[in-house]
C-alpha cells in the first residue's frame, strides 16, 4: 500500500513560495509543487494565470465568508477538491472545458459528507446530468 504514496517524485512535495499581489498588497504563499501544478491547470482551463486565479478565489472567499483564515490551506483544499471532482466525473477531465462554463449546482449536487454545505446528503450515484458531462468529456479527450 505505501508504495503507491512513497513512489511520488520528491519534487512534487518540495514546497515553493510565490509572491502574489492581492489588490496591491504583496503576500507570499508557500505550497508544495504538486498543488501549484493543479492550481495552474485550473487557471489555464479558464484562460487565467495562477496569480489571477488566486486573486479571484481570494475575492470570492471574502465575499462569501467575510474572512479568509488560512488561505494556503484553502488553496490546497481547492486543488484536492478539483482533482476529486475530476476523478468522480463532476468536472470533465477534458481540460479544454472551462470550469466557468459548468453548472456549479450540478457539479456540487449531493457532495460527499464533509465537503460543503450539501454535506448532509449522501450520493447514491452521480446525477444523470453530471454523468452526461463526464461521458461527453471522455469522448472529446
Amino acid at each position: 500500500m505505501c508504495e503507491v504514496f512513497i513512489s511520488a517524485d520528491p519534487q512534487s512535495y518540495d514546497a515553493r513560495t510565490r509572491s502574489v499581489r492581492l489588490h496591491g498588497v504583496v503576500t507570499s504563499i508557500r505550497l508544495e509543487n504538486l498543488f501549484w501544478q493543479v492550481l495552474e491547470e485550473i487557471a489555464q482551463r479558464d484562460g487565467m494565470v495562477v496569480v489571477q486565479l488566486i486573486e479571484r478565489l481570494y475575492d470570492e472567499l471574502v465575499a462569501a465568508r467575510g474572512e479568509v483564515g488560512n488561505f494556503a490551506s484553502f488553496l490546497r483544499v481547492c486543488a484536492l477538491r478539483y482533482e476529486a471532482m475530476v476523478a468522480q466525473g463532476r468536472i470533465p477531465a477534458d481540460t479544454s472545458v472551462a470550469i466557468r462554463s459548468l453548472d456549479a449546482k450540478a457539479v456540487l449536487h449531493e457532495l460527499p459528507q464533509g465537503w460543503g454545505a450539501a454535506s448532509a446528503q449522501q450520493p447514491a450515484t452521480l446525477p444523470a446530468h453530471v454523468r452526461t458531462l463526464h461521458v461527453a468529456a471522455r469522448r472529446h479527450a
